[in-house]
């Protein structure tokens, strides 16, 4: 009877120990890691990105609450990528946090490149100010994990949609669109209208860039990369090739140099007033919104992706905060992860220009006032989830998937410069990407 009076009161003392982990103050929080960490560094490579530049704002608070100091490695996602996997794979232990697209989770999961994240999201050093269920279990479920795990923790959750000049519609009597024939010809109506303007900027720079631009679309018209089902490739698939000539036209009507846009030239040539539509990640509306960034602030409308052929379909993308897992110092990322995504930090760092991930912050008033396109982003939402309910993944999930945009993202920018047509692209593509999902 003793023995299990004794059982039962260290379990008490343990759930009491674990509670009061759970219910910490901020400070109280802060204080326990610095007791651990303090003198600790630890080094994050993360992409040019509204949200980047949120948590380095939100930096020098972390680094005196819990004494880590925290080193930034900034730079363009197609080197973050390569980076990333030169530091796996010579084991050099450079990084401890990584900012990871969406795209490369069923690359990076299987490679072991990130650590998985169940013991540290269900830990004793994670409060309950945390509260890891608050964001957006879409953006959990389809951007932050593979095969249900979770690798990643959802730091700037993204769909597309149609950003608007109200002054140029207004002034011609336009409305913005709503299907992808009348998106095409509002480009067309506005392509050299005025002096040096173009009717859209979308991202088409060759290779991954192009590839995404193209799936902003693709889907629309029924088309895809792959079978999700049987993964087979299905580029020559006649909605895939529609697609390529629908986006090959539509760019016709972007500025001349849009084949080597990335998403950072797409929406400057929009910001600062070149193009009449843009099309691209929500993530970004706030360059867009941002006085020192755009001149076209309060000259902008946002509207949901237009229907295609196929009905509903949009963008489920965006990034996370990951652990490397070569790093030497998980605990201490992982308090930095923590901090910077948390519910409880959550609304400053939107207000400090950050991309929302959290249910919460869809439902800020303050914010939701800051931010109209709020609204527009949860009716973009409900066209990403016309997806789901048919079962596909806007990122197919699939570990070749960098190989399969790459090559895809070639060809289709080949289309767009003229030295294929769309069906030549599609052909040489659907060969590539045979061979790529035929290795083991």
């Amino acid at each position: 009877m003793k023995k299990i009076l004794m059982l039962l009161l260290v379990g008490v003392l343990i759930f009491s120990c674990s509670a009061f982990a759970q219910t910490q103050s901020v400070d109280q929080w802060a204080a326990a890691m610095k007791a651990k960490y303090n003198g600790t560094s630890i080094t994050v490579a993360f992409a040019s990105h509204p949200s980047t530049e949120a948590f380095q704002k939100m930096t020098p608070e972390f680094e005196k609450l819990t004494g880590i100091k925290v080193n930034w490695d900034v730079m363009e996602e197609t080197y973050l990528k390569n980076k990333q996997l030169m530091d796996f794979t010579g084991n050099s232990h450079l990084y401890d946090v990584l900012m990871v697209d969406g795209f490369w989770m069923s690359e990076y999961a299987p490679k072991k490149v990130v650590a998985p994240l169940q013991p540290f999201i269900g830990g004793k050093a994670t409060p309950s100010w945390y509260d890891y269920n608050d964001i957006v279990p879409a953006y959990r479920n389809g951007i932050g994990a593979y095969k249900g795990v979770a690798y990643g923790i959802p730091t700037a959750g993204e769909t597309r949609f149609v950003g608007y000049r109200k002054d140029l519609f207004a002034k011609y009597g336009k409305t913005p669109p709503k299907t992808m024939d009348e998106m095409l010809q509002l480009a067309k109506f506005f392509n050299g209208k005025e002096p040096g303007l173009y009717g859209i900027a979308m991202r088409a720079q060759r290779g991954i860039h192009f590839a995404s631009g193209w799936m902003t679309v693709m889907y629309n018209f029924g088309g895809g990369f792959l079978n999700q089902k049987n993964w087979k490739v299905t580029m020559t698939d006649p909605k895939t090739v529609q697609s390529l000539k629908y986006y090959v036209e539509l760019l016709k009507n972007a500025p001349p140099d849009v084949s080597t846009y990335t998403h950072e030239e797409a929406v400057s040539a929009f910001t600062s007033g070149k193009t009449a539509m843009w099309f691209d990640a929500t993530a970004l509306v706030p360059w867009i919104t941002d006085p020192k960034k755009s001149s076209i602030v309060d000259k902008v409308g946002f509207v949901a992706p237009p229907k295609g052929p196929a009905g509903d379909a949009g963008v489920l993308a965006g990034w996370n905060m990951a652990i490397a897992a070569n790093s030497r110092n998980k605990d201490a990322a992982w308090a930095f992860i923590t901090f910077m995504t948390s519910k409880q930090k959550a609304k400053e760092y939107v207000l400090n220009g950050g991309v929302p991930t959290r249910t919460s912050v869809y439902q800020e008033p303050e914010l939701v006032a800051k931010n109209p396109s709020y609204p527009v982003q949860l009716k973009a939402m409900d066209a990403a989830n016309a997806l789901v309910k048919k079962g596909i993944a806007w990122i197919p999930p699939t570990p070749q998937l960098g190989k399969v945009l790459d090559r895809a993202g070639y060809y289709g920018n080949l289309a767009l410069t003229g030295e294929l047509t769309p069906e030549q692209a599609c052909k040489k593509a659907q060969t590539e990407l045979e061979d790529i999902m035929s290795e083991k």
